[in-house]
Formats: structure tokens, sequence, C-alpha cells
């Protein structure tokens, strides 16, 4: 596996730790409907966080948050869309960013809660 998905995979791992530390139920990870893919659906309070995780080693080129595009912002929202109507799920919709940054020398986690919002 490239060196840049362990990474990734290493950050899923953090957010999902996370969360559950901050009393979120996890109910699914690397979700996926025709071409998104939801890296964790977590609910809480019957709120369902639809969270994308972003982890860098550094912010030198942006914070992780900068690089969720417009088109994965869709992406999601259309996912998302698809789950609720499936599971028959009737709860509050909120698209959480976690952003990390992991390196050896620091493993910084910022939860950014309602990041962006249905168009």
């Amino acid at each position: 596996m490239a060196q840049h998905n362990d990474l990734g995979r290493q950050g899923e791992l953090l957010a999902q730790k996370y969360l559950n530390q901050n009393g979120y139920q996890i109910l699914e990870t690397n979700w996926q409907y025709r071409h998104a893919e939801i890296d964790i659906l977590a609910i809480k309070e019957n709120i369902l966080a639809v969270v994308e995780v972003k982890t860098r080693t550094s912010e030198h080129y942006g914070k992780p948050e900068a690089f969720v595009s417009k088109k994965k912002i869709k992406l999601l929202m259309e996912a998302v869309n698809h789950y609720v109507e499936i599971k028959n799920l009737d709860v509050e919709i909120r698209f959480d960013i976690i952003a990390i940054i992991k390196n050896q020398y620091r493993e910084d986690i910022e939860h950014l809660e309602n990041a962006f919002l249905w168009y």
C-alpha cells in the first residue's frame, strides 16, 4: 500500500477513536454509493454526522480541510441522501470534517462541525 494510503488509514482510525471518545456511535466506515465514499457515518443525539477525514503530515500546502473539493461535497450529499433513505432514518444530518496533522513530531486532531451546508 502506498505511503499516503497508510497515512489516510491511520487518520481514519484516529478519527474513529476521537468520535467514540466524544460520545458518537460509529454506524459505518468507508461506506460507498456510486462514485462516493463516506469516510465515517456516526450518530450522536439524533444527529447523523457525515465525516470526511483529511490527514496530512504538515500544513505546508494548506490545512487538511482545504482539500475537500466541491465535487466531493456534492458526492457526499448524494450518498448520504441514499443512505438515509435505504436505512429509513429520521435524523438531522450534519457534514463534518476531521482534519488531522500527523507526523513524527505531532498528532493534532481538529473536528470541524457543520464544515459545509446543504445546497
